[in-house]
């Protein structure tokens, strides 16, 4: 017979674990060698401690190796380290990779193989957004709503689990997040009427352990007693049910495909939800909770401790999915626990992470929509005229959507502390019509036509002060830049534009100081490790389409209106400057360098590998 004391110890192990196991990922991460999140760390700062490649050494840069998928859909996915070998996940069929981080050879493919039906129900582009590691598995998602676990020394399948259904229009493209014994995942289909969730899985058994829903009543949404938003406009029982028009919550949207944070300290995941559906406002009078909205949940239960709704009622595909940067500010003159959220309504948003308050929202983008965020309230000021109505075409919405920053993660440097932030700067015209849900079909209800911000650019490259809420350097570019970035000890930032260059700025002034030009415009996420040659290396996926690549990559499905939403129009001419194609692009400092031959001088030219054309150009604020 067992003794309480024995049972109560045996308990106490058991829970000891998974903490154990976050303890275990999160100083792995710490390990500058190795990439075993999508984001680096839990903080999602991207942000690495290798300093062998510097701003007076970066533009002597040159290819290790390259390694070609084959494919031509939007390759957005970071690559993963762990140990001596890299994994990448392709877009649809989703195969898993595994490469030698020295030379590219190819170790093992895991292909999961996903429905076919898949291809023509994606919203938008088949893409995938990468994998992660936890207890030698590599954990992914694929398009027709599997979370796959892998070994990761065989590349053998441990468990598959099926969360959704693609013939309503449901994928998944995110990455996922595991923290302690849970991999967190979201879907995807928030234009096809999608009722969105976030859920958690048994990284053993691939057992579902906890989904909360994004709308519907607080048992679905996983609202209890210790839930306590700081505002007044996120407090009420059944909000997602009680602020729609009747049913409307069940094909209402807010779907999980952005990014998780996780601070172990407060012991709270961070996610924010997606667009409601319709784009038509009209069609859903309310605040329609809880889209476009920023949840902090127990990891162990999925019960949310707060909320904050970004953008009550929605009206211009503000998804809410952007990275939450995890960060210890002084602000207003105290140490303050902050969570730092560039938002697609073009507001710099920095909250109190342990409570929702938010502390200041700067617009960062060019905005008409709104005239600032009320910090009493928490709501934004809207400006009435761009209110759109039924039979009016609403001119001069700035941002557009995708919002005046989509996905592309920003990446923090704890040597300037600054954040770095890839955007767009694009504007549209609006229209609204009635529509009607189908499932596994568009439920949009909008025609809209975008084009280029001021200064005509349409895209930008920013460094941001989040303490003094002010932009540092920007640097402008022809496309969106639609590239994730990361920023390292050597004080050198990394990103990628959609016409074909690869680059290297100086973190401190937004200097251009090195380029390379690659196959296809780059939308994926660079990453940098070091390999046993002792060498750092800098890896990036080329390979335009997503959303951003419509034009090009031609793997959207044909019934959803992408030109009638206006992105053909606001990108008609990237063919003239990028074709398709998923080519990993891995580069190293040549070896005689990094063995301590002398690096160029500082100020020398920045290193082009191919004409110039108009490269984008710094603009000191």
């Amino acid at each position: 017979m067992l003794t309480l004391p024995f049972i109560v110890l045996t308990l106490l192990a058991t829970a000891a674990v998974p903490s154990q196991a976050s303890e275990k990922l999160s100083e792995l991460s710490k390990d500058d060698s190795q990439w075993v999140m999508p984001a680096k760390n839990y903080a999602s700062t991207r942000y690495s401690g290798l300093d062998q490649i510097t701003t007076e050494n970066v533009d002597e840069l040159e290819v290790a190796w390259t390694y070609s998928t084959g494919l031509v859909a939007g390759h957005e996915a970071a690559p993963i380290v762990v140990g001596e070998t890299m994994y990448v996940v392709t877009p649809w069929p989703n195969k898993l990779i595994a490469l030698d981080i020295t030379d590219g050879s190819k170790r093992w493919v895991y292909e999961p193989k996903p429905a076919r039906a898949a291809q023509g129900v994606a919203c938008c582009d088949v893409v995938n957004r990468g994998a992660a590691y936890a207890e030698g598995k590599i954990f992914f998602n694929t398009l027709d709503n599997h979370t796959v676990a892998v070994d990761a020394e065989t590349g053998k399948e441990i468990w598959k689990t099926k969360l959704g259904e693609i013939n309503r229009g449901e994928t998944m493209t995110m990455a996922p997040l595991v923290v302690k014994d849970k991999v967190l995942v979201g879907n995807s289909g928030g234009e096809m009427g999608v009722r969105g969730w976030l859920t958690a899985l048994d990284t053993t058994t691939g057992e579902i352990a906890w989904r909360a829903y994004s709308t519907g009543p607080d048992e679905d949404v996983l609202i209890g007693e210790g839930f306590d938003p700081f505002y007044a406009k996120d407090q009420g029982t059944d909000l997602g049910v009680e602020t729609w028009p009747a049913g409307r919550w069940q094909t209402g949207g807010g779907t999980v495909w952005g990014w998780i944070s996780y601070d172990p300290e407060l012991d709270l995941i961070y996610h924010g939800t997606g667009n409601p559906g319709p784009w038509n406002h009209t069609q859903r009078p309310g605040d329609n909770k809880w889209t476009v909205s920023l949840f902090a949940r127990d990891p162990d239960t999925g019960m949310a401790k707060w909320a904050y709704q970004i953008d009550a009622h929605d009206l211009f595909d503000y998804d809410g999915i952007n990275e939450s940067v995890l960060l210890d500010l002084e602000i207003d003159g105290k140490p303050r626990k902050v969570m730092v959220r560039p938002e697609r309504n073009g507001h710099m948003y920095v909250m109190d992470r342990a409570t929702g308050e938010v502390l200041s929202a700067e617009e960062y983008g060019f905005i008409t929509v709104t005239k600032g965020i009320n910090l009493d309230t928490g709501k934004p000021i809207e400006v009435e005229a761009k209110v759109p109505e039924v039979g009016k075409v609403t001119r001069e919405i700035c941002p557009a959507p995708p919002g005046a920053k989509d996905w592309q993660p920003s990446a923090w440097s704890e040597k300037t502390r600054l954040l770095y932030v890839p955007h767009q700067n694009l504007c549209m015209d609006m229209a609204i019509a009635e529509t009607s849900y189908i499932a596994g079909t568009p439920f949009v209800g909008a025609e809209v036509e975008m084009y280029a911000g001021p200064g005509g650019q349409r895209g930008r490259f920013m460094a941001w002060d989040p303490e003094t809420g002010e932009e540092v350097w920007n640097i402008k570019e022809r496309f969106p830049v639609w590239s994730g970035t990361v920023v390292t000890a050597g004080n050198v930032v990394f990103y990628g534009t959609m016409d074909r260059w690869f680059k290297a700025v100086d973190a401190s002034t937004g200097e251009l100081l090195w380029k390379h030009r690659v196959g296809s415009g780059i939308i994926g996420q660079p990453v940098t490790y070091k390999g046993p040659d002792g060498r750092q290396y800098v890896a990036i996926f080329a390979g335009v389409g997503g959303w951003s690549g419509a034009v090009v990559s031609g793997q959207l499905d044909p019934s959803v209106p992408f030109g009638a939403l206006g992105f053909v129009g606001a990108m008609q001419d990237l063919p003239q400057f990028t074709e398709p194609g998923g080519t990993l692009y891995v580069f190293a400092l040549p070896e005689e360098t990094t063995n301590g031959s002398p690096a160029n001088e500082i100020g020398s030219a920045p290193q082009d590998h191919a004409n110039t054309g108009l490269a984008g150009r710094v603009v000191e604020n």
